[in-house]
Order: C-alpha cells, then sequence, then structure tokens
C-alpha cells in the first residue's frame, strides 16, 4: 500500500467524513468496546444496514457521512466514507482505496474499498459494500477481503494507493450526480490518475 497522506491524516474529519455529526456519534457509542470489535461491528452495520443503491434500486445519491446514515443507502464510495467515519471517530486508522474493474460493457467502473489499520503498522483492505447472490465479504484481521479481484488480463488494476480522503474528482462526481442513474451512466470516473 501506498499512503498519500500522513499518519494523522488517517484519522481527520473532512467535508464527506463528517464523523462529528451527532448521527454518527449516535450509532458509534452503540458499538462495542475495542479496536477490532469495534471495527468488526461497524464493518457488519455498513454492509447490512446501509442498502448498495444499486441492489437496492435506489435512485439517490449520498457522498457525505451523515446523509448516508440519515438515508440509509450509497454506492459503494458512500458505504466506504461512513465506515471510514465510524473508524476514525473511535480512533481507528483508515483510508480509501480503489479499484479499476470492468464494467460489462467494453468500459471501466471505479469500486471503492476502505483500508483499515488492524494492528501496529498491518493494515487490511475491506469491502463494506453489501452482499447479494453470489457476492460475499466480510471483516476481517488478517487479510485482505474484498468483493472483487482484479484480473489484469482484463485491464483490471488494484490501485495501491491508501488515500486520507475521499479523491476529489469522485467526490464531485456524487456531489453533482442528479441520481444513481445518472452518476452510473458516465458521470463517474473510471480510473484515478
Amino acid at each position: 500500500m501506498i499512503f498519500t497522506g500522513e499518519p494523522w491524516d488517517y484519522l481527520g474529519a473532512g467535508e464527506a467524513v463528517d464523523f462529528e455529526h451527532p448521527a454518527i456519534q449516535a450509532l458509534s457509542s452503540r458499538l462495542p468496546d475495542g479496536d477490532l470489535e469495534y471495527a468488526r461491528a461497524a464493518f457488519d452495520f455498513v454492509r447490512d444496514e446501509i442498502t448498495h443503491s444499486a441492489d437496492a434500486a435506489d435512485p439517490r445519491v449520498t457522498w457525505r457521512a451523515s446523509q448516508v446514515l440519515e438515508q440509509g443507502t450509497g454506492l459503494c464510495y458512500a458505504k466506504s466514507i461512513l465506515y471510514v467515519a465510524l473508524l476514525r471517530l473511535a480512533g481507528i486508522r483508515a483510508g480509501f482505496c480503489y479499484q479499476r474493474l470492468a464494467d460489462g460493457e467494453g468500459g471501466f467502473a471505479l469500486h471503492g474499498v476502505v483500508a483499515v489499520e488492524v494492528g501496529e503498522d498491518r493494515w487490511v483492505r475491506l469491502d463494506p459494500r453489501g452482499d447479494r447472490p453470489g457476492l460475499r465479504t466480510w471483516f476481517s484481521a488478517e487479510e485482505d477481503v474484498l468483493a472483487y479481484r482484479a484480473d489484469p488480463a482484463r485491464g483490471e488494476a488494484d490501485y495501491p494507493e491508501v488515500y486520507a480522503q475521499p479523491p476529489e474528482k469522485v467526490l464531485k462526481a456524487l456531489r453533482e450526480a442528479e441520481d444513481r442513474q445518472t452518476l452510473c451512466a458516465g458521470g463517474l470516473p473510471s480510473e484515478l490518475p
């Protein structure tokens, strides 16, 4: 993993990672103590209780952690933002990672996942996007658990960068989207610089 920020940046709030919001603080207070127990419970909550808007055919586009929590839905990027906000609120370092995956239509789509520090200088990548038939993810402190495996032979890639905040091109696309359909039809970047 290549970290694009300083160590303390992976604990900070931001425009999207608004963990000071009362709703996020209230949810955090209900999660168990202990870093791994908390991280696992937060993962399970985001994966299971926040719908993936494409899977749920929900047209709403969310991008700020508090908005994702309040509306109960989001794409992989938004679910990752909520998970990072919950982790950082508990003092667990976390950041944003991305994969470039074939979209099934001859192009590529960017998929967002989370990098979490699960031990002293030991990080794993996790994917809280949500399960569906044929697709399952879980929390692991031992290894990366991602919904998709990038296939370089197909032009897919696991980007090695761990961003302290979501890249501006991702946030801009989410903020400016009219709805999920228009966003997915070409509003999202298909790769990172």
